[in-house]
């Protein structure tokens, strides 16, 4: 029985010992430096040249691989977004191919995409696109809300009256933008939060990949900022309308709040 608690005893702390040394490896990530955006804050609002300039970029880089299976061609054309016209949308989607069907001869067939359809992934299926890229790319739909980085105590606390919600977009914009710091090892990236920081994309951005027509200056940093504003928009395009909506709340209670103290003083004013 001795022996197999001390046994017992030894495999715990191996496993405590690996585990220790995994997350010290882990925690080798460094913390993304937090930026300035437009729509942080309680009044924060879209940059709608922005999101424009980060749907080229979006549509000339990112989707070669990634997906965006919410993100809908119409999307680009609504109040709040990139605001394309339209005529723009239509255009734009007529150039994507669509399987549709089944027609009236029970098979499938391929047809120019409409506003209403999705976007068009490059790959039909995360199998596909790990059959070409050695890993699958995620959907881009939601990253911005479903990536981010531990903030730790008591940054937290503070966080909670800065209303603070941009370590997504903070961890986007590092990793594409600063991430890829060693020349010998093109997938290490210094804040990708895995044992030895080994991702399985190369660096995806280069100075003059993409043409602005607006005169920003086609870098790196900028098309990651703009890119990571756009996917910003993609994970939560009725940002605007919900932080409008959080402040006329706001407003509305403390006026009713004020309303209720006075008519209490009124109520009670003649009480002993």
């Amino acid at each position: 029985m001795k022996t197999f608690k001390a046994l017992g005893l030894v495999s715990l702390l191996a496993t405590g010992c690996a585990f220790a040394a995994t997350a010290q490896e882990a925690q080798e990530a460094k913390t993304p430096a937090r930026q300035s955006w437009t729509f942080a804050g309680p009044f924060g609002h879209y940059d709608q040249a922005q999101l424009q300039r980060g749907f080229e970029v979006f549509r000339n880089v990112c989707a070669n691989c990634h997906s965006a299976n919410l993100l809908a061609f119409r999307n680009l054309s609504e109040e709040g977004g990139p605001a394309f016209s339209e005529a723009q949308v239509k255009a734009l989607a007529a150039e994507y191919t669509v399987k549709d069907g089944p027609g009236d001869d029970g098979a499938m067939f391929d047809r120019p995409g409409r506003p209403a359809d999705h976007w068009v992934p490059t790959y039909a299926n995360p199998e596909a696109a790990k059959a070409t890229l050695g890993a699958a790319p995620p959907d881009m739909s939601v990253l911005a809300k479903a990536r981010g980085y531990e903030v730790g105590f008591p940054k937290f606390i503070f966080d909670l009256f800065t209303q603070y919600q941009e370590a997504g977009p903070d961890y986007i914009y590092s990793l594409i933008a600063l991430g890829y710091s060693d020349k010998k090892d093109l997938n290490h990236n210094d804040y990708f939060p895995i044992p030895g920081g080994h991702i399985a994309m190369p660096r995806p951005l280069s100075d003059k990949m993409v043409d602005y027509t607006d005169g920003t200056p086609p870098t790196v940093d900028n098309y990651a900022r703009d890119v990571t504003a756009f996917l910003t928009w993609v994970a939560e395009p009725k940002l605007e309308d919900r932080k409008k909506t959080g402040l006329r709340a706001i407003i509305f209670l403390l006026i009713f709040s004020g309303l209720l103290y006075f008519t209490k003083k009124k109520i009670w004013a003649d009480a002993h």
